[in-house]
């Protein structure tokens, strides 16, 4: 009995220093997002909470490994982000990069985690390139893409029996790849575009391309953006009698802060696709309600899914004994996902999260029980349905997988 204790321990000290082969003694996460811009209530400094949640439920110390938390605004500015990341990963001895809102800035920061085999967790951005022509062995695509949002929002739309959208998108590369998937969707599933009008990012003023779509006459208002700009297009939309004149609004990429800053008076009727509503079940309310507590606020997609993605990190690198990027990469696609964001889920070889999608349809004000109560989950999207098969990826590192 005495000689199994002493294997027991011996055991247990072997995976303490195991999980302690750490590459200059302590993990660093930076939490790379826009906080004072666009997108500041997309994730933002919530996001950083969220990421800062995540290392508390892994519980890091009682573990014995020490793992730090760091933000920055990238001011949606590619050149500002990857200045940023540079000197996170060749001075301050940053490990990963979390959230990353804004197709232009992952795919800089994606890039430079490849080339210096660093772990990416990209909750914000949208763009399908990350996991195709611009993929990383070592990047993570963990919350929503272009192809998920056409396949939920456009075809939910399309059955409803309206087949006729004019675009607005946001004019970078984000914008572009979910003009372009839904564009796809709608013509595969015998729809038209009725026109695509681009904006600037920041857009305060979208008169001149309502009026266009009002003269369009198509039946759906498709707005290809998101944060402020989503915000401001629905606010203008309102005031130009879109829904009244008969033609409705879809936002491709809606938050729910998205929905807070409107009110159900100006966003009711909405559809929108999301990976996560925090009143789906009592999972997802519990860690809401603690994020609350917080924050004061109810998380979006983008916060609970930089906690899961966090989550994850720290559960593969102590698994895998190290922080070592490829080796964390590998053993974060063997492991399955399974938290409150992400039951059941999986990652692939090009890195893509695959999980379930929610079709939401934003409540009346009557509906609406309490604040932040202003859902109606209409239908679950099946995760293969809501991911581009990894046939079709253009990602060399996926080749096989």
């Amino acid at each position: 009995m005495r000689r199994f204790g002493m294997l027991t321990a011996l055991l247990a000290s072997t995976a303490l220093a195991g999980a302690q082969d750490l590459s200059d003694g302590v993990v660093r996460i930076g939490v790379l997002n826009d906080q004072t811009g666009t997108y500041a209530d997309f994730g933002g400094l919530t996001s950083v909470e969220a990421a800062r949640m995540a290392v508390e439920d892994f519980d890091a110390a009682g573990k014995g490994m020490k793992v730090e938390i760091i933000a920055a605004d990238h001011q949606n500015k590619a050149d500002v982000a990857s200045a940023l990341a540079r000197r996170w990963f060749d001075v301050d001895g940053v490990d990963a990069i979390a959230d990353l809102t804004n197709s232009a800035v992952a795919i800089a920061v994606n890039t430079i985690g490849r080339e210096q085999g660093k772990i990416t967790l990209m909750t914000g951005p949208a763009t399908t390139a990350l996991t195709n022509s611009d993929c990383s062995p070592t990047g993570f695509h963990w919350v929503f893409d272009t192809y998920s949002q056409s396949v939920g929002t456009a075809k939910a739309v399309l059955e409803q029996g309206k087949k006729s959208w004019f675009l607005l998108t946001a004019d970078y590369a984000f914008g572009h790849q979910m003009a372009a998937e839904l564009t796809r969707v709608v013509e595969e599933g015998g729809g038209t575009i009725a026109g695509n009008v681009n904006h600037p990012l920041g857009s305060p003023d979208f008169s001149s391309y309502l009026l266009q779509a009002q003269s369009s006459g198509a039946e759906i208002v498709g707005l290809a953006n998101a944060g402020t700009d989503t915000i401001n297009a629905i606010k203008q939309a309102g005031e130009f009698g879109i829904a009244q004149g008969g033609q409705n609004l879809a936002g491709l990429v809606i938050v729910i802060s998205d929905i807070h800053a409107l009110g159900l008076e100006t966003a009711q009727g909405l559809l929108a696709t999301t990976a996560f509503y925090w009143d789906r079940d009592d999972a997802s309310r519990e860690w809401s309600k603690r994020f609350q507590e917080k924050t004061g606020r109810m998380p979006g997609m983008v916060q609970a899914g930089t906690y899961s993605s966090v989550l994850h990190y720290l559960r593969a690198i102590e698994a895998a004994g190290t922080d070592a990027g490829a080796t964390v990469a590998a053993k974060m696609k063997e492991m399955p996902v399974d938290d409150f964001f992400a039951p059941g889920a999986s990652v692939r070889a090009d890195g893509r999260l695959v999980k379930d999608m929610y079709l939401v349809e934003v409540k009346s004000p009557d509906q609406s029980k309490s604040e932040w109560d202003y859902y109606n989950i209409v239908q679950t999207i099946n995760a293969e349905d809501a991911t581009q098969p990894l046939a079709q990826s253009t990602c060399a590192y996926a080749k096989g997988g």
